[in-house]
């Protein structure tokens, strides 16, 4: 992943627009992270208005996107979506074609569904949109609880802030946790929310500070080693079970099991990259007990395996060498299973 296009249209959300722009547009280099060569782009370059009353100037027609690794479409008005540019449609469908990545932030998912790379895929909009969205597109499996969906290589976001979470899971993919986490740190942002967490939950804020569930998040993140149930976190908490997983279902919008595992997933990626562990310990280190039982969430969550993700994003002369002696061992054991 080199190149990114961001396609604006008349009428552009300027908060969903500067998520894009954040995410691949700003120099880390310093800090380590990939300098991406990124361009807004629109059909006809010049003076492009937007939802607040300023227009943004667009230098770039649409022929970058035709090259880019990477093709994001933001937030697209209501008025535009019976009439969606037909240049813009073609561009979509073209890097959808090749096997570029394509991304859609809020209601940009309109654009990808008139270009009919949606067609037959899950995929999400703002909880606002998504009854319009199946309306028009009934080929789409709209799923209107989720943050963003991966179907692939195309990634449709729900609203504002969800479109930094969808940013952060495919910059994950690219230059793997450890990198992704250095950007999250600079945008001020968890770099923890997983796509399947629900678009609206009912305490986006805890009420008050004597009943944050921070604390007991942070002694978790402590302690994933350990083999914690439900009752651990009350426990901690000083919440009965019950109690607690409908108040974390309601602060979080996802389940204490579920969101350990994603944890316990996300610390593995890490010492995958920085360190030459093997998979037996990185596993008793996360909590996960073996190694086979590692590979198995590893493989559910992120579609790959502990040994493949560690030689593509290690970061340290240990983790890489670790991950040369573990492609050896692995390529051996299939050539002993091959009968001679």
């Amino acid at each position: 992943m080199r190149t990114v296009a961001c396609i604006v249209m008349e009428g552009a959300a300027p908060f969903e627009f500067g998520v894009v722009c954040e995410a691949f547009g700003l120099d880390r280099s310093e800090q380590g992270v990939p300098t991406f060569d990124f361009r807004p782009v629109t059909p006809d370059p010049g003076r492009v208005a937007t939802t607040m009353g300023f227009s943004l100037l667009i230098d770039n027609d649409l022929s970058f996107a035709d090259e880019a690794d990477v093709v994001v479409v933001t937030a697209t008005p209501r008025a535009s979506w019976d009439e969606i540019d037909p240049r813009v449609i073609d561009v979509v469908r073209r890097a959808a074609d090749r096997g570029a990545w394509v991304m859609s932030v809020c209601s940009g998912a309109f654009a990808l569904a008139a270009a009919g790379v949606l067609d037959g895929r899950r995929a999400t909009t703002h909880w606002m949109y998504t009854d319009e969205l199946t309306r028009r597109y009934p080929r789409v499996a709209v799923d209107p609880d989720v943050l963003y969906v991966q179907d692939g290589r195309i990634i449709t976001s729900a609203g504002t802030a969800a479109g930094i979470d969808a940013c952060l899971h495919l910059l994950r993919q690219e230059i793997g946790a450890e990198l992704t986490n250095v950007v999250a740190r600079r945008m001020v942002v968890a770099p923890q929310r997983d796509g399947g967490q629900a678009q609206f939950i009912l305490h986006p804020l805890p009420e008050a500070h004597g009943m944050s569930l921070a604390r007991t998040l942070d002694w978790a993140l402590e302690n994933l080693r350990r083999d914690l149930t439900v009752d651990d976190l009350a426990a901690h908490a000083h919440m009965s079970p019950r109690t607690f997983a409908r108040r974390f279902k309601a602060d979080h919008g996802t389940t204490p099991a579920a969101w350990l595992a994603r944890q316990r997933v996300l610390h593995a990626q890490r010492l995958l990259e920085r360190t030459d562990w093997g998979l037996d310990r990185i596993a008793a280190e996360c909590g996960f007990g073996s190694a086979a039982v590692l590979r198995q969430n590893f493989g559910r969550t992120l579609g790959t395996t502990p040994t493949a993700y560690r030689a593509r994003f290690c970061c340290t002369p240990e983790a890489a060498a670790a991950a040369g002696r573990a492609a050896a061992e692995e390529g051996e054991r299939v050539r002993e299973a091959v009968p001679a």
